[in-house]
Parts: C-alpha cells; sequence; structure tokens
C-alpha cells in the first residue's frame, strides 16, 4: 500500500465517525419508509391532477376561442389576447402541483427529525 494511502485511511474513518456522531446527536435520522412511499404518491398524484384540470381547461379554451374566431373573425385580437391571458393562469395552476410535488419529494414537512 502506497504511505500517501495508508496516511488518508485513519482521516477517512475518524471523518466517518464524526458524521455518525453529528447524525445521533442532533437526531436527523433517515425517513420512515411509510412516509417516504406515501410522499412518492401523494407528489405523484398533486402533478397528475393539477395537469388534469388545466389540460382539460385549456382545450375547452381554445376549442371555444376558435369557434369565437370563425363566427367573428374581426374580434381576433380580442379572442387572441383573453386566450393568452386565460390560458397562462391555467398554466400557473399546474406549475403550483409541480410546486408541491417537489416539495413533498425533496423538503418533506412530515420528516420527523
Amino acid at each position: 500500500m502506497n504511505n500517501s494511502v495508508q496516511f488518508l485511511l485513519p482521516v477517512r474513518k475518524n471523518l466517518l465517525i464524526s458524521h455518525v456522531e453529528f447524525f445521533i446527536k442532533k437526531k436527523i435520522f433517515p425517513m420512515n419508509p411509510i412516509i417516504s412511499g406515501a410522499s412518492v404518491v401523494a407528489a405523484g398524484l398533486a402533478i397528475g391532477l393539477a395537469a388534469i384540470g388545466p389540460g382539460i381547461g385549456q382545450g375547452t379554451a381554445a376549442a371555444q376561442a376558435v369557434e369565437g374566431l370563425a363566427r367573428q373573425p374581426e374580434a381576433e385580437g380580442k379572442i387572441r389576447g383573453t386566450l393568452l391571458l386565460s390560458l397562462a393562469f391555467m398554466e400557473s395552476l399546474t406549475i403550483y402541483g409541480l410546486v408541491v410535488a417537489l416539495c413533498l419529494l425533496f423538503a418533506n414537512p412530515f420528516t420527523g427529525g
């Protein structure tokens, strides 16, 4: 074995022990597997349900906008502006669902640590 490697082995061992002692003193333990699994399922449901509603709404809004343009082509500017604004608001609901899902996965408030 190389001398530099032999020199580093005790340092790594002591470093590992100090990390374990830190986690024990601070009472930071891994997440309960049931909470972890429930969080993954909840995150999937959050993003899935958050995408279904706005998806249906955006389809309906686009269909109604095309129908309105077919009936009154001279109102194209007003219809387009209103459609884009409503689509942006609908998409923000999906982004809120994504934020909730990411919080459940990476910043879980249910870890009892």
